[in-house]
Order: C-alpha cells, then structure tokens, then sequence
C-alpha cells in the first residue's frame, strides 16, 4: 500500500487533517506537541469507476466514484534545530522512513510561531515554514550519511567498490536507489570520491527530494489574509481547510448532508435539523470550496498520489466479458501501480505466482489481446492469463 506522511510544525493543523482523510479519533488542541506517538490510519484517493462507461454496476463505487486505500501517518510536529535531536525531532524523522511521499501541512494563516505557539493571524510569513523542513530532513540525511563517510571512503580507494551503490544501502531503509544517488550527485555537482562537508550537504538535499517528494499542503487558508494566501500562491501549494472538510464528513456521516470527499460542493439533505450556527458554518465552508476547489483535504491526498508519486488505476478481472473475478463480483479490485507499469507488472502486483506463470494480457475495454510490453492507462480494465507455478 502507498503511504503518505503528514508532516510540519506543531500546531499547523496536522491532526485536524489526519482526522478529516480518515475519520479516526486522534487529539486535536491549540497547543504544540498534540500528537506524541504516530497516528497512523487509512485515508483514500478517488478516482472514476469504470463500471457507468462500460454499464455494469459494480457495487463497489458511490456514484462512479471510487475510492482507494492508501496509508497515512500523522507524524509529531517538527521544530527548527530538529535534525540536532531538538524537540521530537529524531523520533519525529525516523517515523517519515515509512512514507512514500510527504505531505507537508503549513499554516497559511500565520498564525503560529516556528515552534508552533499561537500568535496574531498574519504575524508569520507562511512562506518561511516551507523550507526548514525540507532544510531539516536534508540534514538528518546528511547526519546519517556522515557518520559512515569516513569509511566508505577508505573503502573507495579500491578499484571495484561503488561508492554510489554503498551509499544507496546506508539509505535502504529510507527507499533509495543506486539511481537517485547517482541522479542527485549529478543535479547537486558533486563528485562524491571527492565531496567535502558542503558538498555533501547539498548532494543530501538533491538526495531527499528523489527520495522523500513532497507536496506543500496551505492549511487554515480559510483563516488566512489576501497577504499570506499570494506569497504562498508564488509556491506550488495546495490550499486546504482540514476543518472545514472534518465538518463536511462528520454532517455526512450524521445524514445531514450529501457530500463525497473531494466534492466541489455538498447539498443539504431535505428535512435535516440544523441550528442557525450549524447552517452559518456550513455556509462558510461552502463559500471557501467555492473560492479554492473544494476544502483542499482530498485534492492533496489524490495530488501525492496521482501526480507526485506518478500512479495509475488499473482494474484486473478474471472474465473480461462480464468484468467479475471468480467469485462473480464485479470490478472487485483496483490497483495503484507506477506509471509505465506493463501488464506483467500488474500480473505480479495480483500474485507472484501469476507473474512468474504470466502468458498474456486481454484489454476487457477493447476484447483485444495486448503485449506483455504495452503500457497500462489510467483506468485500463485487465485480464490476465497466466499458468500458475
């Protein structure tokens, strides 16, 4: 399963985000440190169900809305100087080793100071939170690496020995590859055999981002001025209120509204007993996802998925004619695969057995037969026949 880690300072509203992606009871308070030990939980992308294009209901969508689990973690707030064991910090680090991506929730209001603590709306640049846990995690990589440079490069004066590739296993743990550390030794323009304690430090940093991606999340820009909403609109930010999106689930979980996370709008339902406070908060929510899209919650989510992490939806089946499994349920499976996956790849994603028995793949959109080489699409209905071993 994906996982995604919800990352930033304290009191940024973090939690109240964890909470709206996956409606699990965690801490939420005005006040740094909230969160301790890591939330973790499931959260969903949502993607069209291809069962109303090819008119056979499925069950297992809302509308020819689907939604696919992906994991979330909800990680302690992160202070400046963390990397150096600050405040939660390393716990806080070690905790992101899990995650594919990283959503980075900063506080679009400026209404927290670095470490957290409330201040006045607007006395922050939002702006500033956006590059110190970046700075930060780089550090942490660097710290890491530099407590196995001396011998790695004793080690590099034999002739056979990759430094790159005893680089990538200190790194293992964290998901990297030979491939990002020679890709980011190139992007930073450092030779490694070579590379001093800068050097490094900036390979590190090339490093993290190959490693770790990271989608900036603009929370509270419900709460935030014109001021702070363009300086953070300079930077590629997805502008979100977690509370608003918490309240629109927590009134659809009551029937008090219709609304699908990632809705641009939701409708009251007929008869639904709301006082004039409920009404007049449900108005502002509603005026802010006319202004921004949406509450910005799951437009995040799909975001790390879809476009960070570059992932596709394929549908497999075991009867392309009627698009059931062997039980007979109806598009019953949907996959998260990388982008440039083959039907191979997704035969070995459903079982290594039936990749290892894979003979070949049958597009259930077309009927047509397709290569083992063919690149998958978003969205691509798959049966695979295979010889199991």
């Amino acid at each position: 399963m994906i996982t995604l880690a919800i990352a930033g300072k304290p009191n940024c509203g973090k939690s109240t985000f964890f909470r709206a992606a996956t409606l699990a009871q965690v801490e939420i308070a005005n006040y740094p440190f909230t969160t301790i030990d890591a939330n973790h939980g499931v959260a969903y992308v949502r993607t069209v169900c291809p069962c109303q294009e090819m008119g056979v209901p499925c069950g297992n969508c809302r509308d020819g809305v689907r939604f696919i689990p992906v994991g979330l973690i909800d990680v302690a707030g992160l202070v400046p100087e963390a990397h150096m064991g600050r405040g939660l910090g390393n716990q806080f680090l070690d905790n992101l080793r899990q995650a594919d991506a990283i959503l980075q929730v900063v506080d679009a209001s400026g209404a927290t100071d670095a470490e957290g603590n409330p201040i006045d709306i607007g006395s922050r640049d939002p702006v500033k939170d956006i590059e110190f846990l970046q700075y930060e995690m780089s550090m942490w990589m660097y710290g890491i690496l530099s407590r196995h440079w001396e011998k790695l490069k004793r080690q590099a004066q034999a002739r056979d020995f990759s430094l790159a590739a005893a680089i990538a296993d200190v790194f293992a743990g964290l998901g990297v590859t030979l491939e990002s550390v020679r890709d980011a030794g190139e992007a930073a323009g450092v030779d490694l055999r070579t590379a001093g304690e800068e050097d490094l430090i900036r390979f590190c940093r090339e490093l993290m981002v190959r490693s770790k991606p990271m989608l900036i999340v603009g929370n509270k820009a419900d709460q935030a001025s014109k001021e702070c909403l363009d300086r953070l609109a300079k930077h590629d930010v997805i502008f979100a209120s977690a509370a608003g999106e918490l309240a629109l689930r927590m009134a659809a979980e009551g029937k008090f509204i219709t609304y699908l996370p990632g809705d641009l709008s939701f409708a009251i339902s007929p008869g639904a007993n709301l006082t004039a406070a409920q009404r007049a908060g449900l108005q502002k929510v509603a005026d802010f996802m006319q202004a921004f899209n949406g509450t910005g919650v799951q437009q995040a989510l799909d975001a790390a998925v879809f476009n960070l992490l570059d992932m596709i939806v394929v549908f497999p089946v075991e009867d392309e004619n009627k698009l059931t499994d062997s039980k007979g349920r109806v598009l019953p499976d949907a996959f998260l695969m990388k982008r440039g996956s083959t039907p191979r790849d997704l035969a070995y994603q459903v079982h290594t057995d039936i990749g290892e028995g894979f003979l070949y793949a049958v597009d259930a959109k077309t009927g047509m037969r397709v290569k083992d080489s063919l690149e998958l699409k978003n969205g691509d209905i798959i049966k695979i026949v295979s010889v199991r071993k």
